[in-house]
C-alpha cells in the first residue's frame, strides 16, 4: 500500500531514503557536469580518431550498463552498429561474471567498458583480450581500480567515474539516477569525438540544465498536486504499469522506467512502443487486469481486502502532439476498457535534453514509489 501522505513530507521521504535514491535524482545535472569534466581531463576533447569505428561494443554488469547501451544504441542510430556484451556466470557478484568478444572484433571497432564498481576480474581480462585483438578500449569506472590499471596495461583510455562522497556509505542500486549519468556522460563525449552521436558539450551542458530543471519540479519540497512525479507515482499505487513509448527517444526511457520500477520499488510493469503496443498488449487490457474486469470491485471493503491489481497505461512521447502519431489510438483503446492513462511529453529541445526529461520525472517517480511503498 502507498502512503500517500508521505509523498508530502520531505523529512518523512528523507528518512525513508536510506539508500539516496532522491539526492541521486536531485543531483543528476551536477553528476553530468562533473562526469563531462571527468572526460575533459582524461582528453577526450583533445582526441583526433581517424573516422567512425566500425562497431561499438559495450560491456558492464547490471542495468547501468544495459541502460547506457540501450540509449547509445539509440542515439547512434544506423550509423554504427552498438552491441552489449551480456556476461555469463554463475551469479550477479563482481567475482562470478565473465565477458567475451565476438570472433568478428579487430581494429576499427571499440570497446567501451561501463562499471560503478571496477574490481570485476572479468572485465580486466576482457580489457586484455581487446588490446590482443587490437581493439580499442575506453573504460568509465571508479578511480583506483583494478580495471584501471588493467585499461592502462591495454593502452587504452581511462575515465574516472563522477561520485559523490555518500556512494561509499550506502547500498548500490543499479538503476539509481545518479549511476546512469555518471557513467553514461563521458560515453557521449567520446563518442561525439569519434562521429558516432550528437552530444558536444554544449548539449550535455543543456542536458545538465534540463536534469536541474526537473529536480527543481519534481524534487520531495514540490507538492503532490503540482509534482508530475510524485502525481505519477500516486497514481502507480497498486497498480500494473502498461508503458507505452512513442517516438524514438522514448523507446529507451521507458524501457529503463520498467526496469526502475522493479528494482527500485518491486512493482512489474510491461513495455512496448507504439503502435506496435496497441496490438500487443490488447488483450492484456481487455482481461481481468482491466478496470472494468470486476464491477463488483467499488462495493469491496477496502479495509478488509487488498485492492485488485488493474492495469493503468503509463504514455511517454518525444514528439509534439499533432502529426502522424498513435497516441489518439491509445487513448481511445485503454478507455475503452475503463483503463486509466497518465501521460508525459517533455518540453521542446534537443534529442539528449528531452530523452533526459523523460528519464529524470520517470526517475523520480520510482524512487517516490519505491520509498512511500516501504514506510
Amino acid at each position: 500500500m502507498l502512503d500517500e501522505s508521505l509523498l508530502d513530507s520531505p523529512e518523512g521521504l528523507a528518512e525513508a531514503d536510506h539508500r539516496g535514491l532522491l539526492r541521486g535524482a536531485a543531483e543528476a545535472g551536477a553528476r553530468v557536469r562533473t562526469a563531462a569534466r571527468h572526460a575533459a581531463e582524461a582528453g577526450v576533447g583533445d582526441l583526433k580518431p581517424d573516422g567512425r569505428p566500425r562497431a561499438v561494443l559495450i560491456a558492464g554488469p547490471g542495468a547501468a550498463a544495459t541502460h547506457a547501451a540501450d540509449l547509445i544504441g539509440t542515439l547512434a542510430g544506423a550509423g554504427s552498429p552498438v552491441t552489449r556484451l551480456a556476461p555469463t556466470g554463475v551469479a550477479p557478484a563482481a567475482g562470478a561474471l565473465r565477458w567475451e568478444l565476438p570472433g568478428w572484433v579487430g581494429s576499427v571497432d571499440l570497446l567501451l567498458i561501463t562499471t560503478p564498481d571496477g574490481t570485476e576480474p572479468g572485465l580486466s581480462l576482457l580489457a586484455e583480450q581487446a588490446y590482443r585483438r587490437g581493439c580499442t578500449v575506453v573504460a568509465v569506472a571508479p578511480a583506483r581500480t583494478p580495471l584501471a590499471e588493467a585499461v592502462a596495461g591495454a593502452h587504452g583510455l581511462f575515465v574516472p567515474m563522477a561520485t559523490a562522497p555518500y556512494d561509499q556509505d550506502e547500498p548500490f542500486a543499479a538503476s539509481a539516477p545518479g549511476v546512469l549519468w555518471a557513467l553514461l556522460t563521458p560515453l557521449l563525449a567520446l563518442l561525439d569525438r569519434t562521429g558516432v552521436l550528437a552530444a558536444p558539450p554544449d548539449a550535455l551542458g543543456k542536458v545538465a540544465d534540463r536534469l536541474d530543471h526537473v529536480a527543481e519540479r519534481c524534487g520531495p519540497a514540490i507538492a503532490t498536486y503540482s509534482n508530475a512525479a510524485k502525481t505519477l507515482a500516486a497514481e502507480l499505487a497498486d497498480a500494473l504499469p502498461v508503458v507505452w513509448t512513442e517516438g524514438t527517444s522514448a523507446g529507451p526511457a521507458g524501457r529503463r522506467f520498467a526496469a526502475a520500477l522493479a528494482e527500485l520499488s518491486g512493482t512489474p510493469a510491461v513495455v512496448a512502443e507504439l503502435p506496435e503496443a496497441l496490438a500487443a498488449h490488447s488483450a492484456l487490457l481487455a482481461g481481468p487486469l482491466a478496470a472494468s474486469a470486476d464491477p463488483d470491485d467499488f462495493f469491496r471493503d477496502r479495509v478488509e481486502e487488498p485492492p485488485a491489481l488493474h492495469a493503468r497505461v503509463v504514455l511517454l512521447r518525444d514528439r509534439p502532439i499533432g502529426g502522424l502519431t498513435a497516441a489518439p489510438g491509445a487513448r481511445d483503446l485503454a478507455l475503452s476498457h475503463d483503463t486509466p492513462i497518465s501521460e508525459l511529453e517533455p518540453e521542446a529541445g534537443g534529442e539528449l535534453e528531452t530523452l533526459a526529461e523523460l528519464i529524470a520525472i520517470t526517475d523520480f517517480a520510482a524512487v517516490y514509489l519505491a520509498l512511500a511503498s516501504r514506510a
